[in-house]
């Protein structure tokens, strides 16, 4: 059915609850899953200006490094369900860019991103990346609403 699959993922609650599904996925269609986790820079904002401006060196490693541990997690579980699995990080200011992107040169049939079913706050900041995807992705898009428990008490 689908031979390769791209999953994306930013580490978050929603992205860690939809991973196992997501691989799960994978196998029971004997796809390959390729994980990707995109670093964003640091945005800082210089004392007495209304800008937001960008530092892309400020943390650079640091993010990198993180969005490696997300995609290494996803890995594992990869492993463990004995889905074939690769991984990569991309330093990017446009997430969506680079997933569509990714997606079209790797020659992958099939997006699964998790996306927040709670409130409108959550959903607006949780699943922005994942609506533009579905808007620009000419390669198909599986969205996962996973449960996921409220650390808010909202």
């Amino acid at each position: 059915m689908y031979q390769k699959i791209l999953f994306p993922t930013d580490g978050s609650d929603v992205a860690q609850a939809a991973s196992a599904s997501a691989v799960e996925f994978a196998r029971s269609c004997g796809s390959e899953l390729l994980v990707l986790s995109v670093a964003r820079p640091t945005y800082l904002m210089p004392s007495g200006d209304d800008t937001m401006s960008s530092d892309p060196g400020f943390g650079v490693e640091e993010l990198m490094r993180q969005a490696d541990e997300h995609v290494q997690a996803v890995a594992c579980i990869a492993q463990a369900a004995g889905v074939p699995c690769t991984t990569l990080t991309i330093f990017s200011d446009e997430p969506c860019d680079e997933i569509v992107g990714v997606a079209e040169r790797e020659q992958c049939d099939l997006i699964v991103m998790g996306s927040h079913a709670g409130r409108r706050l959550r959903r607006l900041l949780a699943g922005s990346e994942t609506r533009e995807v579905l808007a620009c992705s000419p390669i198909p898009v599986l969205v996962l609403r996973p449960q996921v428990a409220d650390k808010t008490g909202s």
